[in-house]
C-alpha cells in the first residue's frame, strides 16, 4: 500500500531579501538527510521574499483606472496599482475581488498580490516573477549543499470556481512530473479512461497545506512518498497546469 508523509520543516528563520533560502532549509533540517526523494514544499511568501518581490505602498502612484477599480469595489488604489501591475488582464472586478490572469498567466484573484505576513506595515508580497525558475534554482543550490537533488514545488493558496475555501497550488516546479497522464489507459473495470489526467502537483501542494497552518511560521514542508512523480531531470514545471485562454470554458 503506497503512502504519503508530509511534515512542516520547523526552525526557518524571517526571511529577507538577498538570503539564500535553500541554505536556509538546509540549516533548518538540524542534521536530518534530506534525498532526492523527498519533495521540497514552499510557500511563495519566502521564495518572493528572498527575491525581493515585495512592493511599499509608500512608492505607488495610483492611475485613474485604479482609482475608478478601488472606488467601485473598496480598496486602496495603491493596492489595485500593484495588483494592475502584476496583470497581463483583468477579467472581472466585483465584490471587492479583482480576478486577473497574472503575468504568468495564472487566473487568480488580485493577481497573487497579499498582505498577510507582508515584512512591514504597508508592504505587498508579489509572487515570484519566474516561480519555475526560482524552484530549478532552489533545486540546483541544494544539490549543491548536499550532494542530493529533491524535488521543489513553490505553491501558493488559489480559490476555486463553484466551491467555498482556498487551496494551495503548484505556481513553481522542478524535479516532479506535473501532470498523470491516464487518457487512453483502462481503469480496474477495464473501462477507457478519455478525461482523467491528474494534477499531481497540486495535489502534493494541497497535501503540504495540510502539515502546516497559516500562522505555524512553517512555510517549508518536507514531503516523501511520491517518487514515483519524481523525475532527475527539472521538467517542464507548474507552467504545464495551465490552461491555454483558448481552452477555458468559463472565462
Amino acid at each position: 500500500m503506497a503512502s504519503v508523509l508530509a511534515r512542516g520543516l520547523p526552525g526557518l528563520p524571517e526571511v529577507s531579501a538577498g538570503d539564500d533560502l535553500a541554505a536556509l532549509i538546509v540549516g533548518a533540517l538540524g542534521g536530518a538527510e534530506l534525498s532526492g526523494g523527498h519533495l521540497v514544499a514552499i510557500a511563495h511568501k519566502v521564495v518572493s521574499k528572498a527575491e525581493d518581490a515585495v512592493v511599499q505602498l509608500a512608492t505607488v502612484t495610483p492611475s485613474r483606472r485604479a482609482c475608478e477599480l478601488a472606488a467601485e469595489n473598496g480598496k486602496d488604489p495603491r493596492v489595485v496599482q500593484v495588483v494592475l501591475d502584476q496583470s497581463q488582464q483583468l477579467l472581472r472586478a466585483e465584490r471587492g475581488v479583482l480576478i486577473c490572469r497574472t503575468l504568468h498567466g495564472f487566473v487568480c484573484a488580485n493577481a497573487g498580490v497579499d498582505a498577510s505576513n507582508a515584512p512591514s506595515p504597508d508592504t505587498l508580497v508579489l509572487l515570484p516573477a519566474d516561480p519555475d525558475a526560482s524552484a530549478r534554482r532552489i533545486r540546483a543550490r541544494l544539490r549543491e549543499l548536499t550532494g542530493q537533488a529533491p524535488a521543489v514545488l513553490i505553491s501558493d493558496s488559489f480559490g476555486r470556481a463553484w466551491r467555498q475555501g482556498q487551496l494551495d497550488v503548484a505556481i513553481g516546479l522542478a524535479g516532479m512530473q506535473p501532470l498523470d497522464d491516464w487518457r487512453g489507459r483502462a481503469d480496474a473495470a477495464g473501462l477507457e479512461l478519455r478525461a482523467t489526467w491528474l494534477a499531481a502537483a497540486d495535489a502534493a501542494a494541497a497535501s503540504a497545506e495540510l502539515a502546516r497552518a497559516k500562522d505555524s511560521r512553517e512555510p517549508v514542508v518536507l514531503i516523501d512518498g511520491l517518487q514515483r512523480y519524481l523525475t532527475a531531470a527539472d521538467g517542464p514545471g507548474a507552467a504545464a497546469l495551465l490552461r491555454a485562454p483558448d481552452e477555458d470554458l468559463f472565462l
